[in-house]
Formats: structure tokens, sequence, C-alpha cells
């Protein structure tokens, strides 16, 4: 007997079967997703002073709606920061950020964030890295979560502390760690000035992604391009200001990690509406869309993409839920090679069991 086929679910594609795709998470910061039940734990174990311990009004909190600027925005990780400072804080947050992830959906995720910052009351900069792969090893055995590091340098702090935070990537090569960032303030914190720690990074055969292009223009992602040769921007969001520069990133397919809330809630865009990932009517470039920072943005993948899905009008081309190329997966071009065929027919079975209409789904 032939199973019968659901209907199609109203207005396409739903916030359930969003959540249900298998998908990548590329741009999200460890110290930016911790639970708030586990923050308001981890100040009580550690004596740490919190802005309130009600649950609900912590979230409100950490939920940034009145920020000014970026660095009003980064303001709010001093609180998440002042319980990320033991190695078994950062990695019980690393593993229920996976859990949390693979509930959404999430079949890899890359986890950034910058040891220096959790090492302010004196814990080793070694230690602040094996905590979190502690942590994302045990997940990855619970919850079939692929996950990578990616180390942060601070684009506000001297060029010789990233270059300790390059090389302690070179040392976690092939350990865990699959990246090397640079974050923190924009304006007026060049990319240049920590070139040589990508040097040092690059010349080790090691990826490398620059936050660039949301609180200053696109000569900040030339920055990162040119000077520190990335090959992945995270946002990006001014890149339509400068159309050679478009053309470039679109020639040699390098990739935007978007975040679409974070750029509303930091004022690089004025809406969602308006963000250059969402109005484009053609995108010209390989563009994808996280989180950034769920526990600050309140933004979860299933929400913020059926959020974008119907501003965009289900454009089947803001969307990329096939195997991703854009991993810093050392295990990524097999899956590339191998998953496309069981991806495909994956999709085809989602399709078929929900009524998802064909023309939305990358087949």
């Amino acid at each position: 007997m032939t199973p019968k086929r659901a209907a199609p679910p109203a207005g396409g594609l739903t916030r359930d079967i969003i959540r249900r795709m298998p998908k990548p998470e590329l741009h999200v910061h460890l110290d930016g997703s911790v639970r708030p039940s586990t923050l308001v734990e981890l100040a009580r174990e550690q004596k740490v002073k919190l802005p309130t311990t009600d649950i609900a009004e912590l979230t409100r909190y950490l939920q940034v709606t009145d920020a000014h600027n970026l660095m009003d925005y980064l303001a709010r990780f001093e609180i998440t920061l002042s319980v990320l400072q033991t190695p078994e804080a950062l990695e019980r947050v690393t593993y229920e950020l996976v859990e949390d992830g693979a509930a959404d959906g999430v079949r890899y995720m890359e986890i950034r964030f910058s040891p220096i910052l959790c090492a302010k009351r004196g814990m080793p900069l070694t230690e602040a890295v094996e905590a979190p792969l502690r942590g994302m090893r045990r997940a990855e055995q619970d919850f079939g979560v692929r996950t990578g590091l990616i180390i942060c340098g601070i684009r506000n702090m001297s060029p010789a502390t990233s270059m300790d935070l390059a090389n302690l990537t070179v040392a976690f090569k092939g350990r865990g760690v699959v990246a090397f960032d640079l974050a923190g303030a924009e304006y007026n914190y060049p990319a240049k000035k920590h070139r040589e720690a990508f040097y040092t990074v690059v010349n080790a055969n090691i990826a490398a992604t620059i936050h660039a292009g949301a609180a200053y223009g696109p000569e900040s992602i030339a920055q990162a391009l040119h000077y520190c040769h990335a090959d992945r921007i995270g946002h990006g969001t001014r890149l339509f200001e400068d159309p050679d520069l478009e053309r470039y990133i679109n020639d040699r397919r390098t990739p935007l990690e978007v975040c679409v809330t974070c750029n509303v809630q930091t004022h690089a865009v004025p809406s969602i509406e308006e963000h250059p990932a969402v109005g484009a009517t053609e995108l010209k470039y390989y563009q994808d869309i996280y989180r950034n920072l769920p526990g600050v943005d309140g933004a979860y993948i299933d929400s913020v993409s059926a959020w974008i899905y119907g501003v965009s009008n289900g454009r089947r081309d803001q969307w990329q839920y096939n195997d991703h190329p854009f991993t810093y997966d050392p295990g990524n071009m097999k899956v590339v090679a191998a998953g496309r065929w069981a991806m495909a027919k994956y999709l085809r079975r989602l399709q078929e069991q929900m009524g998802v209409p064909p023309h939305l789904l990358p087949l």
C-alpha cells in the first residue's frame, strides 16, 4: 500500500522543517552561547555577581535590544566571560552549545572563542583550549555532531597577543582546532596590524576567517583578504558598497558568514528587511546564514531562517542545505565527495514525507 503524502505545509517551509534539516553552523561564539540557567549556576559556584539571578530577567538582559553600536553589544560578553574562567566551565558550556545545536538540526559546528579572554584568573592558555575540546569530543559522541574549534585573535588587543594566539592555533593543529580568526572592535583597529599572526597561521597550512565589514566599510574586508589572506569573511555586511571588491569575492568564491540578527542589533543595518543578504534580488557570491551569538542575539537557526525565508519570499537562492564546501572540517573533502548523493536522497525523502515543494529544496 502506497503511503499517503503529507499535505504541503502552509507557506512552504516551516520552523519545524527547517529545524529538522541537517545543516552546518560555521559562525557561533562560545562566550555568546551560554545558557542563562548555566550562567546562574556557574556564577553561584564561582561567587560571581550577576545583574540578576532571575532566569527570565537574565535572558532578556543578555538578548541585546538596546545597543547603539558594536561596542555596546560586545559589553554583554563581560557577563558570560566572568564565569568562563575555569576549565570545568569551559568544558560544560561547550558541551551544552553542541547539544543545543544538535536539537536545532546542526550536524557540523565550528565554535569560536578567544582563550586569552578566559585566562583572567590565570588559567594557562593551553588549558583554555583543551577544556572546550574535551566538551566537544564528549558532545560528538553523545549527539553525533562533528565539531571544530576556531581560535580568535582580538583586534583591540596588541598584535603580540594575536601572535601568541596564532602560535597556540598552530600547536593545536590536528587536535581539534581548525582555523584562526580576528574578532573584537573593528572601527579604528585594522586587521593589517595583525598580519604577522595570520602569516604564521597560513604558513602552517591552517585556514583563516576574519570578522570584517560590519562595523567598518569594505576597506576592512579588503584588508582581511589581501593582508591576512582570509578564506572566509565573518559578516561582510558592507561589501555591497564596493562593487569592484564584490566582483573580486565572487570570482574567488570567498564565502560570507552572514549573521543577520547581530547586524541589526549592532546597527550595521537598520532592519532585517534592509539587510543586503536578505534584500538582494540576486546573490552574487556565496552567503550562509548563522546565529553568531544565540545567547546574546536571542537567535536560533530555525527562527532566523524562517524569518529570512519570509522576508526573502522563499527564494531558493537564499538557502544552502546540502553538504557544505566551505567548512574547515579536515574530513570535509571526503564528505563532499561521498555525501551529495546521500543528501539528495535525504532531501527527496523529506520532500515526499512532508510535502515540501520541490523548488524549495536544493536537489
